[in-house]
């Protein structure tokens, strides 16, 4: 089996074993997959840009973001705590009260993600036709 390490090395010339490996997304092997595959998560996509609005607590944030389980939404919330995106506050109180809020690097990710919703919603009914065309186009190749 062919180590990162030396499959970095195929593709991007010499590497030391202090240096960290490059970053290119398109590589099997690049830790920023992992990165892109949380960001890609439907439910991060509406949990960043929520938290734009300021710290919301748990119940707040499934108010606001239909369709979302309290398992998703904590799963969610703790992956991206582990990855820095979101701080937990934990006021250490009876009964308890916990609250999320942004990071700067939350925050910067959310910027984007923003426009990301903002295209869905204002593209939806391009999107609508083109599967309708595409659904009677298939129909109608079935049908000869």
């Amino acid at each position: 089996m062919v180590s990162k390490l030396v499959l970095a090395r195929g593709l991007f010339g010499s590497l030391k074993k202090s240096d960290p490996p490059p970053t290119n997304v398109y590589v099997e092997a690049c830790p920023s997959r992992a990165i892109l595959e949380l960001i890609a998560d439907k439910w991060t996509l509406l949990i960043l840009p929520a938290l734009r609005r300021g710290r919301m607590r748990n119940g707040d944030l499934m108010r606001l973001i239909g369709g979302v389980s309290q398992k998703m939404l904590t799963q969610t919330l703790r992956e991206l705590e582990h990855n820095g995106l979101v701080n937990r506050i934990d006021h250490q109180e009876v009964p308890p009260r916990v609250e999320y809020e942004l990071t700067e690097l939350g925050r910067s990710l959310s910027d984007l993600m923003r426009k990301l919703d903002s295209w869905a919603e204002e593209h939806l009914e391009e999107v609508v036709q083109a599967r309708a065309a595409f659904e009677a186009r298939e129909k109608q190749s079935r049908g000869r």
